[in-house]
C-alpha cells in the first residue's frame, strides 16, 4: 500500500464557523441592543438639555440664534460671551448705549460676580435671575414663583392687543422700588417684566425666557416684544456664565490633607509587607514530588488536550504532537536512537520502504493541514506509514 493513498475523512468535534457564529449571536444581540439603547439616551438627553438654553448660537428650540440674526438685521451688534472678563472688556470697547443680557442658567455666579455685573456701566437685563441676582442689581424685587399662559404686551409692544406667551416662566413682585415700571402681569402683582433705575443705569428683571427661545419667537407677539426689549440699545452684549467663571482654586493635594504621620506609617507597612514576602516565599530546599492522591488515566489527559486543540482550531499544533509520537515510534523501528533527528529517521524510513526522502519528509515535517479533514488524512498517513516500516523491518 502506498503512502500516498487516500482515505475517507473522519468526522471531527472541531466546532464550525456556524457553530461559532451561532454561539456568538446571542451576545452580538446583546451589544446591538445597548448599544441602541444609548444612543436614543443620548438622543433624549440632547434634546431636553438646558445647556444650550437662550444660546445666540445655537439653532435648537431652546436656542435663541433666531432672535440674534433679527437683532443684527436691525442694526443691533449682539456680541456672544461666555465669561465675565469677556463681558467687562465687550462693555469698555463698546460704544455709551450698551445693553447686557445675563442668563445664569447653570447658577454659576458668586454674589461677588453678580456685584461685578452691577458696576457696569451698561443697562442691565437679567433673564430669570436668582436671590443673588435680585440681591445685586434689583433688591427691590422679589420672586414670585413660575407662571405660564398669555399675558398682555401693551406696555411693551405698541399694540392694543399685544399679548405674550409665557411658557414655564417666572414672575416677581415690586417690594420697594419707586421707579420700577412692571409689565406682563398675570394677576396678583406678579409681572414677568420689571424695570427700574438703579445708581444712575437701567435694571430689567426679565422673567419671559421663553419668548426669547427659537420655538417661542414665532408664538402670539413674542417676536415683536423680543426685538422691543433687546433692541434698545446699539450693542448687546449676550452673556452666558459657564465654567470660566467659576474660581479656579485648585482643591488641596492628598498629601496636604493627609496627618504628617500617614506617610512614614505608609512606607513602613510597605516595608513589612516586601520583608514578609520574602520570608514566607524562601524555599527551603529542593521540591518535593508527590504523587497526587487519584489516578489520572493517560486516554483522559489525551482526550482533554485534544478537545483544547479541537476548541483552538489548533491543527498544526495537534499534528506536531502526534509526528512527535510516531518519529519517535519511527526512530525505534529503524534502530535509531531516540535522539534522532527527523532527517536522519526520514532517511532511514525512505531507505527501508524504497520511497523517497521528499515523501517522508512530506508526512513527518514540512506538510501543513488546511482543514480537519486535512487533519485527519495527515494523522492516517502517519498510521499507515508506522504500520509499513513495521511489515518492512521486522522479520515475518
Amino acid at each position: 500500500m502506498s503512502v500516498t493513498e487516500s482515505y475517507a475523512p473522519t468526522r471531527v468535534l472541531t466546532p464550525s464557523v456556524g457553530a461559532t457564529t451561532k454561539k456568538a449571536l446571542y451576545w452580538v444581540v446583546a451589544l446591538a441592543f445597548v448599544l441602541v439603547i444609548a444612543v436614543i439616551t443620548m438622543l433624549l438627553s440632547g434634546t431636553n438639555t438646558t445647556a444650550d438654553r437662550l444660546s445666540p448660537v445655537s439653532p435648537a428650540p431652546s436656542g435663541s440664534e433666531a432672535v440674534v440674526e433679527v437683532l443684527r438685521q436691525q442694526g443691533v451688534d449682539v456680541q456672544p460671551s461666555t465669561s465675565l472678563t469677556a463681558t467687562e472688556d465687550a462693555v469698555t470697547t463698546a460704544a455709551d448705549d450698551t445693553t447686557v443680557l445675563v442668563y445664569d442658567n447653570q447658577m454659576l455666579l458668586e454674589p461677588a460676580q453678580w456685584e461685578q455685573i452691577a458696576a457696569l456701566e451698561a443697562s442691565v437685563i437679567v433673564v430669570n435671575p436668582s436671590f443673588m441676582a435680585l440681591s445685586a442689581l434689583n433688591p427691590g424685587v422679589a420672586a414670585a414663583g413660575p407662571v405660564n399662559g398669555t399675558v398682555d404686551a401693551d406696555c411693551v409692544v405698541s399694540s392694543a392687543d399685544a399679548q405674550v406667551t409665557l411658557d414655564d416662566d417666572f414672575g416677581y413682585r415690586v417690594i420697594s422700588d419707586e421707579t420700577a415700571q412692571p409689565c406682563l402681569g398675570s394677576g396678583d402683582d406678579v409681572y414677568s417684566l420689571i424695570s427700574s433705575e438703579v445708581d444712575g443705569s437701567v435694571r430689567t428683571v426679565l422673567g419671559a425666557s421663553w419668548a426669547l427661545t427659537n420655538e417661542g419667537i414665532v408664538q402670539q407677539d413674542n417676536a415683536a416684544f423680543a426685538l422691543r426689549v433687546l433692541g434698545q440699545s446699539s450693542t448687546l452684549v449676550w452673556y452666558l456664565p459657564s465654567l470660566s467663571d467659576v474660581a479656579g482654586d485648585a482643591p488641596p493635594s492628598l498629601a496636604e490633607l493627609s496627618p504628617d504621620w500617614v506617610i512614614p506609617t505608609a512606607l513602613l507597612l510597605a516595608l513589612t509587607a516586601i520583608a514578609a514576602a520574602v520570608w514566607r516565599g524562601r524555599r527551603f530546599g529542593p521540591l518535593v514530588i508527590e504523587n497526587l492522591p487519584v489516578t489520572v488515566r493517560a486516554s483522559e489527559t489525551m482526550e482533554g488536550r485534544a478537545r483544547l486543540y479541537a476548541a483552538n482550531s489548533a491543527r498544526l499544533r495537534a499534528l506536531d504532537a502526534l509526528r512527535v509520537g510516531s518519529v519517535g515510534r519511527l526512530a525505534t523501528l529503524v534502530a535509531l536512537p531516540r535522539t534522532a533527528s527527523v532527517e536522519e529517521v526520514a532517511a532511514a524510513v525512505a531507505s527501508a520502504l524504497d520511497e523517497s526522502v521528499g515523501s517522508i519528509r512530506e508526512i513527518l515535517l514540512d506538510a501543513v493541514p488546511a482543514n480537519d479533514a486535512e487533519l485527519v488524512r495527515l494523522s492516517d498517513r502517519l498510521l499507515q506509514l508506522e504500520a509499513q516500516v513495521a511489515r518492512a523491518v521486522v522479520p515475518q
